[in-house]
């Protein structure tokens, strides 16, 4: 279908509710000469005089006396369509946000991040998804928010770091008979003579853990793979297993649970973790501040750490 001239809409608008060719033209800063054409064309496109002489003035025909409300709501609407948004009411804000999260962002950041939401959005909802594939195209429609290891990202994803996860950290229960009071690092010998639970989602037993232990002659039991850190932490608590788990998830857990943090007798890589959203976000005003939550959530939690090793988070 082709469209009319749309330009054509605010002469109509003004023509319909002057009832005068010059009154028209001074409100759209035209003469009075160019707006006589204009309602020519008008006729034209809409089949109807509009306008015709009474008197020493004119009159609205009743078809643009019919008009007249639609032109005016038509035009109301277009210009409001072509508006920037206007800044939203967090506080009033009614929306879910599906998020899709690992366990080791959610123990880190959850509790604050959701705290602060309640607090400043009370009408926002969080629909948590665990991970699964981590495909990123799912961000084109159905996630509004990944949190996580990322994996590799197309270019119409937009994503930033979080926090670098810093030295791992062996958990274990409390009172395990392997505990010296007071000790604060798991010895070699003792991380390898006892079982292991090892953190894998696609139930790998195997990772760099065992090639660190190789390079030194060694090897460990996987006595078990459980797909999060909180069913490692869960196993740990009533046997006598060690989990290795990146340390600002492992001291969150050790504050609910009765377990012991000791440092791990290997250096390993750190983890990093981001947040990653689809451009058909970037610019939306109530995701926006969500991905502001979780930003200033990480920045307040990690405050604490090494400044060489602490997030840079500027809000892409």
């Amino acid at each position: 279908m082709q469209l009319p001239d749309m330009n054509l809409l605010p002469a109509l608008d003004a023509l319909l509710r002057e009832g005068s060719v010059t009154g028209a033209a001074a409100e759209l800063n035209v003469s009075p000469s160019a707006m006589s054409r204009t309602l020519g064309r008008l006729r034209r496109v809409v089949g109807d005089p509009l306008l015709v002489p009474a008197g020493r003035g004119l009159a609205l025909t009743p078809r643009a006396r019919e008009l007249r409300p639609r032109v005016e709501a038509a035009l109301a609407q277009a210009l409001a369509a072509l508006q920037p948004p206007v800044p939203v009411d967090i506080a009033a804000l009614e929306r879910e946000f599906a998020v899709r999260a690992s366990d080791a962002v959610l123990v880190v950041l959850g509790p604050a991040m959701t705290a602060r939401i309640a607090r400043e959005a009370p009408g926002v909802r969080l629909r948590i998804l665990p991970e699964g594939t981590e495909d990123p195209a799912n961000l084109r429609d159905r996630i509004d928010l990944d949190l996580g290891a990322l994996p590799e990202l197309p270019p119409d994803v937009r994503s930033c770091v979080l926090y670098r996860s810093g030295r791992h950290a062996v958990v274990l229960r409390a009172d395990s008979p392997c505990l010296t009071d007071g000790q604060r690092e798991m010895t070699l010998d003792q991380f390898v003579s006892l079982p292991h639970v090892a953190v894998s989602r696609r139930g790998r037993a195997r990772g760099v853990v065992d090639q660190r232990l190789a390079e030194l002659g060694l090897s460990r039991l996987v006595l078990a793979t459980v797909p999060t850190h909180s069913a490692a932490c869960f196993l740990a608590l009533e046997s006598d297993v060690l989990a290795l788990l990146p340390r600002e998830f492992a001291e969150r857990a050790a504050r609910a649970m009765p377990l012991a943090v000791l440092d791990a007798p290997l250096e390993l890589p750190g983890m990093e973790l981001g947040m990653a959203w689809h451009l058909r976000l970037e610019a939306d005003p109530g995701h926006r501040w969500l991905r502001e939550v979780v930003i200033g959530t990480a920045r307040e939690l990690m405050a604490g750490r090494d400044a060489a090793t602490a997030p840079a988070l500027p809000l892409p």
